[in-house]
């Protein structure tokens, strides 16, 4: 064989190996999501120093579902989740919010729905778990949304908002409410 015939035949093996290893859109959803969530780890890792506690990927029991992060300090339980946009995000006369053409109802719903999870993993009449979307990428308007029981803040934001929060825990409480997420939830796989 001539050379010009491996070249040919060693460039169709390198594409079809470069077509067969590329990631799937899912892949890479998932790539990106993960990095939102190395990012607003990294947020919130400050908060420790400020009397919080800040746990990371927790399975929910009895679910293939995780929790990107729980929050336990001064100001309350909080299930944060991350969010990779890109664009910005808008809310329609009618309250709800989209990103592009895309309703946001069911993940928000999600949210709440592991807010709700963990506030049941706990088990603590008087302590409401709360929801926030911790948001990557794309503008919120006016920086802050509520929505279906959702906060929807600027991933960069998510700290102070913290902060800001009035106390209702005192840091015997917080410890011991983490103490009982680390024993009740265990890393996702």
């Amino acid at each position: 064989p001539d050379s010009a015939g491996l070249l040919a035949v060693a460039a169709a093996a390198g594409l079809g190996w470069r077509l067969r290893f590329r990631p799937s859109p899912d892949t890479l959803a998932w790539r990106r999501g993960a990095a939102g969530e190395r990012r607003t780890a990294r947020l919130l890792a400050p908060l420790e120093r400020r009397g919080w506690v800040v746990l990371h990927d927790l399975a929910i029991p009895g679910s293939a579902a995780n929790i990107d992060h729980m929050v336990i300090g001064p100001g309350g339980v909080l299930v944060v989740d991350s969010k990779q946009y890109r664009g910005r995000l808008h809310l329609d006369q009618h309250g709800m919010v989209w990103h592009g053409r895309h309703l946001l109802v069911s993940a928000l719903r999600k949210v709440l729905w592991q807010a709700d999870q963990a506030d049941q993993v706990l088990g603590i009449a008087d302590i409401i778990v709360a929801a926030i979307v911790a948001v990557h990428g794309a503008s919120v308007p006016w920086g802050l949304l509520q929505a279906d029981g959702v906060t929807i803040v600027p991933a960069r934001r998510v700290p102070d908002l913290l902060q800001a929060l009035p106390p209702v825990l005192g840091s015997e409480r917080v410890v011991w409410l983490a103490d009982r997420a680390r024993l009740r939830f265990h890393a996702a796989a």
